[in-house]
Formats: structure tokens, sequence, C-alpha cells
């Protein structure tokens, strides 16, 4: 029988602890004052009911809660980490910067469009230049909203609408480790350099194009040290997250998955269909299968675009079906070639079956968002539908 992770009360002390040290000294990641901060998280942003309700997860043994974190529905369907360094550096060639890069996906039967502004910022050797946000960034937000589970870390902020989580690049840098993603702490300041400043604009496509969120990846990013924050792995750093992830705090929309699992797989393609499975294979059961089309996959997640031949593509898709069988996610997959004249291929369709243990996560996902949503309902917090 599943249960609620028990969790000791958090004592006040420890949340007076954390707000004290970023009033402490608080620095922008460049070393300068910050003049006009965003306003700190206080001691009731670390404990309320819609912040719990993220950091509760469902499950048998207490060990497996360390595997658990959340994916967030549209914001973790949006291709925001789609260019590769190796592209980034062709395109800089000859001196040039780097343009507005925009990808095109659905989402739920709506179409959306997003344009990234990439950051300008000083890379490890210490030379500046263009980046976007790629796989190194997915790491550590993934990472970072992992440590947002943890009780004295996370905070929700209702009336400021924002939510985050106080960390040390110790702890961050610990964190990726123990997934498999070892970097050094120049190359997390880094990434979190480059998502506090990299520009991502969310717009529907249709006949109003609304724009639903123009937004760096994190809102905010500041630092707290007596010392150079480059020396300094416990030192006190808090970051903002999207605004679409706060709204999926609020009105309770996001999924608990594993993590961790997700977090071993070889590849970023085959991490980015572990997520699509956990918002869209809802329904999993072993009887029932779930199809996924190569051209739905390319458009949605534009990690295919970089491939110059179209098979080398699929190739590369195939491979990462494989990892998910190998990681006991799927139990199976067939696949079918969708071919024309002259046997052009022109799309392949994967059929896919769960595996025994991905069901059981799926029903637990399940249950543990009903049980969310009432309790976010009957306290009347929210608790959107999907």
């Amino acid at each position: 029988m599943a249960k609620r992770h028990d969790r000791d009360d958090p004592t006040k002390a420890n949340l007076i602890k954390a707000g004290e040290l970023l009033l402490q000294e608080s620095v922008a990641v460049s070393g300068q004052p910050l003049y006009d901060p965003p306003p700190l998280p206080t001691d009731s942003e670390f404990e309320n009911p819609q912040l719990s309700l993220f950091q509760d997860f469902l499950y048998n043994r207490t060990e497996e809660r360390d595997n658990l974190s959340n994916a967030v529905d549209l914001w973790d369907n949006v291709p925001r980490y789609s260019v590769s360094r190796q592209a980034m550096s062709k395109a800089r060639e000859g001196g040039r910067f780097l343009d507005t890069y925009t990808a095109t996906f659905q989402h739920r039967d709506r179409t959306y469009t997003c344009s990234i502004s990439p950051a300008r910022v000083r890379d490890v050797d210490g030379k500046q230049m263009d980046f976007y946000p790629s796989a190194n960034e997915e790491l550590v937000e993934d990472a970072l909203r992992k440590l947002a589970t943890d009780q004295s870390s996370g905070f929700f902020d209702k009336p400021n609408y924002r939510s985050g989580v106080v960390f040390t690049l110790y702890a961050l840098r610990e964190e990726l480790a123990k997934r498999g993603h070892t970097r050094s702490y120049q190359e997390i300041v880094l990434a979190l350099n480059i998502l506090a400043k990299s520009i991502i604009e969310i717009r529907s496509v249709g006949e109003k194009g609304e724009v639903l969120a123009i937004s760096p990846y994190l809102q905010s990013l500041v630092a707290v040290s007596r010392n150079a924050l480059k020396n300094d792995p416990k030192a006190k750093w808090a970051v903002q997250f999207h605004p679409f992830v706060t709204g999926s705090i609020d009105q309770v929309t996001y999924r608990q998955f594993n993590y961790h699992l997700m977090m071993s797989h070889k590849t970023q393609l085959a991490r980015w269909l572990h997520k699509q499975l956990v918002l869209k294979y809802t329904f999993a059961e072993l009887s029932k299968s779930f199809e996924m089309r190569y051209s739905t996959i390319k458009r949605d997640s534009s990690l295919l675009n970089g491939y110059n031949r179209e098979r080398a593509a699929i190739d590369a898709l195939e491979t990462a079906f494989q990892d998910l069988q190998s990681q006991d996610i799927l139990s199976g997959y067939e696949r079918k070639d969708v071919t024309g004249a002259r046997k052009k291929l022109l799309d392949v369709v994967f059929k896919i079956w769960p595996s025994s243990a991905f069901v059981k996560e799926v029903k637990a996902a399940n249950k543990r968002l009903i049980e969310s949503r009432k309790l976010a309902i009957s306290v009347g917090i929210g608790g959107g539908s999907q």
C-alpha cells in the first residue's frame, strides 16, 4: 500500500537561518551589489500548503523518495534546450553572434513557438561569448528542481507569484554527481549564468498569437558570500524558477516521476522521451500500447534537427527507445516504417509497451495527483486540471 512521506515539521530555526543568510550579503553573480534585488524568501515561503504538496510524494519505501521529483506539464514540453554546444560553435564561426533561435512545437493539440535569445557570458576560460541553454543547463535546472523538493530549501511565494530554491554550489554539485553528471564549480556557475541571462518567449500560434510568457529561464539569480563566489562552494545561492513552474506549483499540474532513472539515460533525447511518457502516457497499462511518430518527436523536441541524414536521426531515436527498454521503462517496442513512392521513407511509427515498473509509477503519480488536487481544493489553494 502506497503511503505519503511523513515529513518532520521544519524547525523555525532552519527557516530563519536560510532567510538570515540571504540577507547578510546579497551580491549579483558579477560581484556587484544588487541595489534593487528581488524580495528575499521569508519564513512563510519555506512552509505553505502549495509547497508542501509539491514536496510530498507517494511511495512505498522511504529510500524511494530520493529518486522522485516533479515534471511540469507545459514547461517540460517546451524545446528549450535543443541547440547543442557543437551547433553553437558552428554558428559562431567567423566571429558571428548567435541570433534568436525559434522552434515550433505542439502541446495538447495546440501549436506554440518558443524564441530564445542567447545569454552573453564569460565561459570557464574567461572568454565572453553567446550561449543558448543546452543539455548541461537542462541537467542543472532538473537538479535545482530536485533540491527544491527538500523542505528546508524550496520556497513558494503566492503574493509575489514566485518559486525557487536556496542552495549551495556544493549541494548542487553533489546532486549532479549523485545522478551521474559530475561538473566542476566553474561549469555549474556558467550554467547558472546562462539560465539567468537567456530570455525565452513562448507564444501560442493562432489568430491572436497570444504571448504566454517572456522571461529568463531563471527569473533571478542571487548569490550570498563573504568570499569570491567561484572559490566558495558553501556560499548560499537563491534562484527563482520560470513563471510556468510557479504556476504549476500553484495550480497543482505537475506529476511525480522517477527523476533518478531519467537522469541516468545516456542521451538528452532519451531523457526527453522519458519526460514525455511521464506527462502523456498517464493511462499506462501492460496491455495498452502507446504510439509515437518520428515526425512528431522531431518537431516537438527539436533534438533531431542537427542530423544531415534523416535515417541517422531515426537511428538515434531508435537507440533512445532501446535505452528506455534497457532501463525497464518499456517492456518492448515495434518499429513500423511509413513509405511512399519508390519506397521513400516518409515517417516511422514506434509502438511501445510499458514495463510493469513504469505502470506502477504511473499509478502512484495518478493517485498522488488526485489526492493533491482534492486537498488543494479543500483548502482553497488551486488545483487546476491538465
